[in-house]
């Protein structure tokens, strides 16, 4: 008993250094993130740091699988639920990371200009290398069943997760583009049609490269859109 406890209070503590060096990595950046700010932020010594990770780095990708785990749990039941078809898996897979979203929406918006700048190029980079190592074998899962079940026609069923996930990082980083270059209210009724475009854009192209029947694959409505839209600050922080 005594032994949990203890790990409990091991987790817990690394816990909150990882919630610290999230803060700072969203409000100044990972590259100008040093470990005397989370010593600031958390009021703790050196040593105390130097417990639970041995450098900035192992910071890094403790901070990588905890996003990992985060996504993670909501979909194994997807992938797993036997009684779905492989069409119901990739949809209720793209549904529930457009929740998981929603749900952090304004945490979203408000971070994801520090998100697209250099001092966080690297943090980017690893978690989409994370992301892809953690989705694409389930969405490479998901393919085989549908091949199985005669609705997709995909010659390289091993490789299709890792051509999805590009595909929706494509997609991802151009709604960003989009979403960030916004400035005023004219501006955000007038791009509402450009993202539906990008994102049906590239949900066709997944559903022929899949050899997937059209209009099979879920589609964020108008509604869906504007909501993010409206969500937008009229100009860009100073």
């Amino acid at each position: 008993m005594a032994r949990t406890v203890k790990e409990q209070e091991y987790a817990g503590k690394r816990g909150e250094i990882i919630s610290a060096a999230r803060r700072l990595m969203f409000s100044k950046g990972y590259e100008r993130m040093t470990i005397g700010d989370i010593l600031a932020d958390l009021k703790i010594s050196s040593g105390a740091f130097y417990h639970y990770f041995d450098s900035k780095p192992a910071l890094l990708e403790a901070f990588i699988e905890q996003i990992r785990l985060e996504v993670e749990k909501p979909l194994l039941p997807i992938i797993r639920d036997s009684r779905l078809s492989a069409i119901e898996k990739l949809n209720g897979f793209f549904d529930t990371l457009d929740s998981l979203r929603v749900a952090h929406k304004t945490e979203i918006i408000k971070l994801g200009r520090i998100w697209y700048t250099d001092e966080n190029a690297i943090v980017r980079q690893k978690v989409d290398a994370a992301v892809l190592k953690q989705r694409a074998p389930l969405l490479s899962e998901i393919v085989k069943q549908g091949i199985r079940e005669g609705v997709f026609t995909y010659a390289y069923p091993d490789q299709a997760g890792e051509v999805i996930l590009a595909l929706l990082q494509g997609m991802g980083n151009t709604h960003a583009g989009l979403l960030l270059a916004l400035e005023s209210q004219q501006d955000k009724q007038r791009s509402v049609e450009t993202v539906i475009a990008v994102y049906y854009a590239y949900m066709e192209a997944i559903e022929r490269i899949l050899g997937a029947p059209s209009n099979c694959l879920y589609r964020a409505g108008v509604d869906a859109i504007k909501v993010w839209m409206e969500a937008q600050p009229d100009s860009a922080p100073e």
